[in-house]
Protein backbone atom coordinates (compact mmCIF):
# COMPACT_ATOMS: atom_id res chain seq x y z
CA UNK A 1 0.00 0.00 0.00
CA UNK A 2 2.82 2.36 0.48
CA UNK A 3 4.29 1.86 -2.71
CA UNK A 4 0.64 2.88 -4.63
CA UNK A 5 0.99 5.75 -2.07
CA UNK A 6 3.78 6.84 -3.68
CA UNK A 7 3.67 5.80 -7.23
CA UNK A 8 0.43 7.83 -7.29
CA UNK A 9 2.48 10.58 -5.74
CA UNK A 10 5.11 10.51 -8.61
CA UNK A 11 2.63 10.13 -11.37
CA UNK A 12 0.97 13.48 -10.39
CA UNK A 13 3.88 15.45 -9.96
CA UNK A 14 4.81 14.11 -13.30
CA UNK A 15 1.64 14.72 -14.56
CA UNK A 16 1.92 18.53 -12.89
CA UNK A 17 4.92 19.03 -15.21
CA UNK A 18 3.29 18.87 -18.05
CA UNK A 19 -0.18 20.53 -17.61
CA UNK A 20 1.66 23.67 -17.48
CA UNK A 21 3.29 25.48 -20.02
CA UNK A 22 7.11 26.59 -20.23
CA UNK A 23 8.41 29.63 -19.90
CA UNK A 24 9.59 30.30 -23.52
CA UNK A 25 5.69 28.95 -24.63
CA UNK A 26 4.56 31.06 -22.07
CA UNK A 27 6.37 34.56 -23.66
CA UNK A 28 4.64 33.54 -26.90
CA UNK A 29 1.18 32.81 -25.51
CA UNK A 30 -1.75 35.38 -25.49
CA UNK A 31 -2.62 36.90 -22.11
CA UNK A 32 -6.16 34.88 -22.47
CA UNK A 33 -4.30 31.25 -22.42
CA UNK A 34 -0.72 32.08 -21.39
CA UNK A 35 0.60 28.99 -18.63
CA UNK A 36 -2.22 26.49 -19.93
CA UNK A 37 -0.93 25.41 -23.37
CA UNK A 38 2.46 24.80 -24.83
CA UNK A 39 3.40 26.42 -28.46
CA UNK A 40 2.35 29.84 -29.92
CA UNK A 41 -1.04 30.09 -29.42
CA UNK A 42 -4.14 31.06 -32.09
CA UNK A 43 -3.38 32.91 -34.42
CA UNK A 44 -6.08 34.53 -36.02
CA UNK A 45 -10.31 34.93 -35.47
CA UNK A 46 -10.94 31.45 -36.76
CA UNK A 47 -8.56 30.06 -34.66
CA UNK A 48 -10.56 31.78 -31.62
CA UNK A 49 -13.72 30.44 -33.17
CA UNK A 50 -12.38 26.64 -33.25
CA UNK A 51 -11.21 27.00 -29.75
CA UNK A 52 -14.72 28.34 -28.82
CA UNK A 53 -16.30 25.32 -30.24
CA UNK A 54 -14.04 22.73 -29.16
CA UNK A 55 -14.87 24.20 -25.70
CA UNK A 56 -19.02 24.18 -26.00
CA UNK A 57 -19.12 20.67 -27.20
CA UNK A 58 -16.77 19.42 -24.02
CA UNK A 59 -18.93 21.35 -21.75
CA UNK A 60 -21.76 20.17 -23.30
CA UNK A 61 -20.34 16.43 -23.31
CA UNK A 62 -18.92 16.59 -19.36
CA UNK A 63 -22.84 17.83 -18.22
CA UNK A 64 -24.38 15.14 -19.82
CA UNK A 65 -22.19 12.31 -19.08
CA UNK A 66 -22.59 13.43 -15.43
CA UNK A 67 -26.31 13.22 -15.97
CA UNK A 68 -26.31 10.51 -17.07
CA UNK A 69 -24.03 8.90 -14.42
CA UNK A 70 -26.19 9.98 -11.98
CA UNK A 71 -29.74 9.33 -13.02
CA UNK A 72 -29.90 7.18 -16.36
CA UNK A 73 -33.18 6.88 -16.08
CA UNK A 74 -33.69 3.27 -17.37
CA UNK A 75 -36.04 1.21 -15.61
CA UNK A 76 -36.71 -1.46 -17.70
CA UNK A 77 -35.80 -4.87 -16.15
CA UNK A 78 -34.79 -6.17 -19.08
CA UNK A 79 -31.90 -3.42 -19.62
CA UNK A 80 -28.21 -5.22 -20.25
CA UNK A 81 -27.33 -3.27 -17.13
CA UNK A 82 -29.44 -5.23 -15.16
CA UNK A 83 -27.39 -8.55 -16.56
CA UNK A 84 -24.54 -6.89 -15.17
CA UNK A 85 -25.47 -5.96 -12.16
CA UNK A 86 -27.01 -9.17 -11.19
Amino acid sequence: MKNLKKICAFLLLLMTTFAFACEACKLQQPKITQSFTHGTGPESKWDWLIIGIIAVITVYTFVFSLKYLVKPGEKDRNHIKNSILN
